[in-house]
């Protein structure tokens, strides 16, 4: 597991989150007037993991079930990467439910997890991940929706690590919203302390995961904008307060912010630590969106637009590893 650790978390490198479930790769092919097939989501992913010199960007790629068990070119993209020097993760959740009957939403797939990963391991699978997501409202989240929410995810984490895998956590405090960055820092903070007592509670080892963070924003709907340096300073005093010294690294979701808009308070983020050494974390990126946005748009389901997006994804891919040094 440390071995999966340092190999993630190299510098200049990050992780690609290609973990799109149906639901979300379908809204996103639609959006260009595509529609989702298993073939069509193969031919995408190709068009990203074939793209030449990605390694020297990418360290490890999160796979949905689907993408695990395809080919492309006589060749399982668990292997493609391998090949490559890059590490192959699964998203092991099965997406979101109610929550007794409130707006909060808890995340399913513990039953049978077990299994599905040992099924996964011998696919190629070497790291996990399991998504959480918390609303910020005037009522949410709740205690009792916390204590559920991040008690699945900590059990996850315990499962995976029994069996030698490295589990990501992902407690994504969601961007939707009119909150302000004050109520933002507020429930991360009391989001990442609590997982973080469930962890140990479980006696899961935090030395031996990853946590998949958000940054500390304002509601989308607030009408606010936040430089980011504020960005910066809110979310590292939000780590400072709630993750232990003692876990390597946190990699940072890009939650639906604009490219340019993620990659920029990425390196602010980034650089600020360095300046004034909130905590000894590896800081780094797990995006999907923010790397994948504009390479799709180009690539738009056509065979002939294939190198052109490439070069896109290449280009957006090498911006965000200066970013994920300080280096912008």
């Amino acid at each position: 597991m440390k071995d999966t650790v340092r190999k993630l978390l190299v510098h200049y490198k990050g992780i690609l989150a290609a973990d799109e479930s149906t639901p979300s790769i379908t809204k996103r092919f639609s959006d260009l007037g595509l529609v989702s097939t298993p073939e069509l989501n193969k031919e995408y992913r190709e068009m990203l993991f074939t793209t030449p010199d990605i390694e020297k960007y990418i360290s490890g790629v999160i796979l949905f079930d689907e993408t695990l068990r395809q080919k492309a070119q006589g060749e399982p993209f668990a292997e493609i990467l391998k090949n490559k020097g890059i590490v192959v993760g699964i998203k092991v959740d099965q997406g979101l439910e109610s929550f007794k009957d409130t707006d909060q939403k808890t995340t399913k797939g513990i039953n049978g997890l077990k299994e599905r990963l040992e099924e996964y391991k011998k696919l190629g699978a070497e790291f996990t991940k399991w998504r959480g997501v918390i609303n910020i409202s005037d009522l949410y989240p709740t205690d009792e929706f916390l204590d559920d929410t991040l008690g699945k995810m900590a059990d996850y984490a315990k499962i995976v690590q029994d069996l030698e895998m490295l589990p990501i956590v992902e407690p994504e405090v969601l961007y939707d919203g009119k909150h302000t960055n004050t109520r933002c820092e507020e429930v991360t903070t009391k989001v990442l302390k609590k997982l973080f007592e469930i962890l140990k509670q479980k006696n899961v080892d935090v030395t031996n995961l990853i946590l998949k963070a958000s940054m500390v924003l304002p509601g989308k709907d607030s009408g606010v904008s936040v430089m980011p340096l504020e960005v910066s300073n809110s979310t590292l005093r939000s780590f400072q307060n709630s993750v232990p010294q003692e876990v390597f690294g946190i990699v940072f979701l890009s939650g639906g912010q604009a490219p340019d808009q993620a990659i920029f308070n990425l390196n602010e983020i980034v650089k600020l630590n360095k300046e004034k050494h909130f905590g000894p974390w590896d800081l780094s990126f797990s995006f999907s969106r923010a790397l994948q946005q504009d390479a799709m748009s180009i690539w738009s389901g056509k065979k002939e637009n294939v190198i052109i997006a490439q070069e896109k994804f290449l280009e957006v891919l090498k911006k965000t590893s200066l970013a994920r040094e300080g280096e912008l």
